[in-house]
């Protein structure tokens, strides 16, 4: 009897490109002018990206062309948190701390505000044309491409 075997290795399973964003504006604002100068209809979704049972939750926008067949995702990298604790003083008075942490969806790229997810598997000219729209939006600082098989946490970009 004849033993077969399947190799996975060759299939290609990064079919999404991944722009990141930098720039200060609030997110509904940032999908706002995307859906301006790129010609799509990004809407935030009912839920937003959820970790760690609710304590950290990042925003997350979504359109889907069915023309295309691609699946487009605007979602933010930074999400601020609040926890207080008591100071360790001798005083007359409770004091309590307030300390905001940063946490980030993507750690490697701390810096970056946003994330664009495309799933489809576009050719490098108009991966190239979405880019330059982008950079031509004036409130945005920076915009880039980043390859997918670099990140280490790349399963962070599952939405679904």
């Amino acid at each position: 009897m004849a033993i077969h075997k399947l190799v996975l290795d060759d299939i290609e399973t990064d079919l999404f490109t991944l722009i990141a964003i930098h720039c200060t504006i609030e997110d509904y604002r940032l999908a706002y002018l995307l859906n301006k100068f790129l010609g799509i209809t990004l809407s935030r979704k009912e839920s937003d990206l959820d970790f760690k049972n609710g304590m950290l939750t990042y925003a997350i926008f979504e359109w889907e062309d069915y023309k295309q067949q691609t699946l487009w995702n605007l979602v933010s990298n930074v999400c601020k948190t609040e926890d207080f604790r008591e100071r360790k003083t001798e005083s007359l008075f409770d004091l309590q701390e307030k300390i905001t942490k940063t946490n980030h969806l993507i750690p490697e790229y701390k810096t970056v505000n946003y994330f664009l997810k495309i799933d489809s598997d576009f050719n490098f000219s108009k991966e190239r044309y979405i880019l330059n729209s982008i950079l031509k939006i004036p409130q945005i600082v920076t915009a880039y491409s980043i390859q997918p098989n670099q990140l280490k946490t790349k399963d962070h970009l599952i939405f679904s």
